[in-house]
């Protein structure tokens, strides 16, 4: 890793100054740079999402709801706004209708300040540090969690929604534009699991046809699917089935904290990194503060295949974006 930028990544997550992002995120699956992204760059994009959200409200017609508590599968199941988003940006909203849960998947494809951020050099010499070889960016999206109104996201894998083979590489690059708090729904993640094997994906069920293509979750054979040891999964003498029976169940704090949960706050301007495997979620909102967040998720093109069966299927012409100096596509 360039030394100049080691120290820009230095942070105080469960470590000591000494240790690198690397280093943690392949010890714990998670870390965060403190001060990623600059007060303008977060106030830049704050203000494009503003605009965005001023202009769907009023021309707002055939409202969407997203959810992703344990009532996920069947919201999103049949939603065909949901299912061709890869390359576009739609707006979805909070099961009450009086918030928006989000907009995707596709922010980092326009020219205005999420694509300059995406496609920034500070995004690709960090996943070039983490060990991406080529990677593309398949989705972005902008969280809202509305004060009072943003809802539970359950126990996930990133890689449930996002699958490659052979390995699992997607990486979450979670983006704060507010202050977040476990008052107002910072991510929890459990330290170390991802190393556990991938338990279940999000698919398109196509057996009628693509028209009539529906959302589902399946069970994954145990112990078959890891995140790449390349990228900080575990060697192969050393994987494990691991059962995770709360995976997509709603839960509160306390249970979390019982099954080794932890909050992972977060200043406006930070950036938590997450692997495809790590188990993370967070709570609702129950405070009077918002807590924007921007996402990418990011995977690897070099000797790995975007699975056909994934729900996000990209029509761009080239493939997802690549944002190594090689460019890849999948």
């Amino acid at each position: 890793m360039h030394t100049a930028f080691a120290v820009l990544l230095l942070h105080a997550i469960d470590a000591t100054e000494a240790s690198t992002v690397v280093e943690d995120f392949r010890k714990n699956g998670y870390a965060i740079v403190q001060n990623f992204a600059s007060a303008a760059e977060v106030a830049a994009m704050k203000t494009a999402m503003q605009e965005k959200t001023d202009a769907y409200w009023a021309e707002r017609s055939d409202p969407t709801v997203f959810r992703t508590d344990a009532g996920q599968e069947a919201a999103q199941a049949r939603s065909r706004k949901f299912f061709e988003s890869a390359d576009r940006v739609e707006f979805f909203e909070e099961a009450e209708g009086a918030a928006l849960n989000k907009a995707g998947h596709a922010l980092h494809l326009g020219d205005d300040a999420f694509g300059r951020y995406a496609t920034s050099q500070k995004v690709r010499t960090l996943l070039r540090d983490l060990g991406y070889e080529r990677p593309v960016l398949p989705q972005s999206m902008y969280i809202f969690k509305a004060p009072l109104h943003g809802g539970a996201v359950t126990s996930h894998q990133d890689a449930t929604f996002l699958r490659t083979d052979p390995d699992q590489t997607v990486v979450g690059l979670w983006l704060a534009l507010d202050d977040a708090t476990p008052e107002n729904g910072c991510v929890w993640a459990r330290a170390g699991s991802h190393r556990e094997p991938l338990r279940r994906v999000f698919v398109r069920d196509r057996d009628r046809g693509e028209a009539n293509a529906t959302m589902v979750f399946v069970r994954t054979p145990p112990g078959r699917f890891y995140f790449s040891e390349r990228l900080g999964g575990p060697p192969a003498n050393a994987r494990a089935v691991v059962e995770a029976p709360w995976e997509g169940a709603d839960m509160t704090p306390e249970a979390a904290q019982l099954h080794g949960f932890a909050p992972l706050p977060a200043r406006a301007g930070d950036l938590v990194l997450l692997a495809g495997t790590l188990d993370h979620l967070s709570f609702p909102n129950t405070s009077p503060q918002q807590r924007h967040t921007f996402q990418l998720h990011v995977v690897e093109s070099a000797g790995t295949a975007w699975h056909a069966a994934n729900w996000l299927q990209t029509d761009r012409v080239g493939g997802f974006l690549p944002l190594g100096v090689e460019e890849g596509e999948l």
